[in-house]
């Protein structure tokens, strides 16, 4: 791009149009065959061509940018905002993101990342993104035109869509509309404004369904500002959502989501064994804990009986925290200044329904066992061990991620020690505690 056009008159005067009217010169650009359009784009200054940008539709915007230099990328970059660039980016060729990525700003590869990076199982995941767009402001003819070219070009359209100048999604266009409508018509008079759209987080079980119910073969794509990204067909959505769900089954139990049903026995023995080895770990440290505690138990033998009871309520507990909180992770619902917020909800949440069940299990083990106290150091330890089932639910995904690690990798084989351990330490601690009381 030129950068010293101080001197020159004709790009002076290309300023002078450019700064006065951005929107009508990308308008301008949008109207040219894409090579000339590209080839008029790279000789704007990179000031000039960072106010045009943002005007661009989505999938304009891209097809100049990818026919950049790394150097003119570098300047442009400067002069828009990071979070319209990382969308731009996203809808370049993967060969352009690996030759342009590098060379971007330090904000700009943030942003690019959060866009690019779409959680398993979501919709962006499979997603396409050869769609057919226009501006509401276009004119009838000219649709039709770049339709017909594009089908020449074998171009896979079903839908057109309508976008604004910030490529928000308006609408969908009827190919019956669009042939009957005059040639001069703008396309927002015929524009079908009422359409039924898919967010990128969306998981693609949802996704299909929603699509099924409405007897749709595809939807747009959009973000949380409702610009279109893409389109989603049904028949991806099937086969995507197969797949996923194995994968997470096998990925919250420990297996491996390389593994399949018919996979070498040698091959299933290395993944599955090490998760395994762990599990027997921390079943030992749970034992463990148990046997520092024998000689009460062994006096009072209604002890044992309860423990199951304790363990396993500190398990449902985390359970519904950790489901809460990786359904956030993966939907992108926690950003970082609120981590801290969300592990204290949890806690408190934990802390109020041990409370409540601490009670209602206290009075269960009086009347069954007769002594009151006994229900008083059940409902004493329910309480220590749900809250902590609260807080070891958020936490435990939130830690894991924050060490790049997949927070669905055995989180519940960890979330089950802790409540173990704490669920026995607590119920029978508070059984040493009061131990002249129940002897």
């Amino acid at each position: 791009m030129v950068q010293d056009f101080a001197s020159n008159p004709l790009i002076r005067l290309v300023e002078l149009y450019v700064g006065a009217d951005p929107a009508s010169t990308a308008r301008a650009l949008e109207s040219m065959p894409e090579e000339e359009a590209a080839a008029v784009f790279r000789e704007l200054p990179s000031v000039l061509a960072g106010r045009v940008l943002p005007h661009l539709q989505l999938g304009f915007a891209a097809a100049m940018v990818q026919h950049l230099g790394a150097e003119e990328f570098r300047e442009l970059a400067k002069t828009i905002d990071p979070r319209r660039a990382a969308a731009i980016l996203m809808r370049i060729p993967p060969d352009a993101q690996e030759r342009l990525i590098p060379h971007a700003p330090k904000k700009l590869k943030e942003e690019a990342r959060a866009l690019l990076i779409y959680p398993e199982g979501s919709v962006g995941r499979a997603m396409i993104t050869n769609y057919v767009s226009f501006n509401g402001n276009e004119r009838v003819r000219d649709a039709v035109r770049k339709i017909r070219r594009l089908a020449a070009q074998g171009f896979p359209s079903s839908y057109a869509y309508v976008v604004d100048d910030e490529d928000h999604l308006v609408g969908v266009i009827n190919m019956r509309d669009l042939l009957l409508a005059a040639e001069d018509a703008q396309l927002e008079s015929i524009v079908t404004r009422d359409v039924f759209c898919i967010h990128c987080f969306t998981d693609c079980g949802e996704a299909g369904e929603a699509l099924a119910k409405r007897r749709y073969f595809a939807a747009p794509v959009v973000d949380s500002e409702n610009h279109i990204l893409g389109i989603v067909k049904a028949e991806q959505l099937i086969h995507g959502v197969q797949e996923n769900m194995a994968e997470s089954l096998q990925r919250m139990f420990g297996g491996s989501p390389d593994e399949r049903a018919f996979s070498p026995m040698m091959f299933s023995l290395k993944k599955r064994l090490p998760w395994l080895h762990v599990n027997l770990a921390t079943a030992f440290l749970a034992a463990y804990v148990v046997s520092i505690f024998e000689s009460i138990i062994a006096q009072l033998t209604a002890l044992a009986v309860l423990l199951p009871v304790v363990a396993g309520q500190g398990g449902n507990a985390g359970a519904q925290s950790l489901a809460i909180v990786m359904r956030g992770l993966v939907m992108r619902e926690i950003p970082k200044n609120r981590v801290i917020r969300l592990i204290a909800k949890e806690s408190v949440l934990g802390l109020i329904t041990g409370t409540v069940t601490g009670i209602a299990t206290g009075v269960i083990a009086w009347l069954w066992q007769g002594n009151w106290v006994l229900g008083v150091v059940i409902g004493l330890g329910m309480i220590v061990n749900l809250f902590f089932a609260g807080l070891s639910g958020a936490a435990i995904p939130i830690v894991m991620r924050s060490f790049g690690l997949d927070p669905a990798q055995c989180s519940s084989i960890i979330l089950t020690t802790i409540t173990d351990v704490i669920g026995f330490v607590a119920f029978l601690g508070f059984a040493v505690v009061f131990q002249s009381y129940l002897v």
